[in-house]
């Protein structure tokens, strides 16, 4: 499963890079999928983070 982050809702809290530095960082002020993690949806803790995204801007 794929995971994504939409640039157009999120507002930048940090919180999914904060929670999983290993899946996402902060790239221009936004959250981001690292290169090469894209695939880590069926993660439990990447959809923990989709999860607890303020904005709703993580997709799987």
């Amino acid at each position: 499963m794929t995971v994504s982050v939409n640039r157009e809702l999120c507002y930048g809290s940090g919180e999914c890079a904060f929670r999983l530095p290993s899946v996402f960082t902060a790239a221009d002020g936004f959250g981001a999928v690292l290169p090469g993690r894209e695939d880590t949806g069926d993660d439990p803790e990447v959809r923990d983070a989709a999860e607890r995204c303020p904005s709703q801007a993580i997709s799987l």
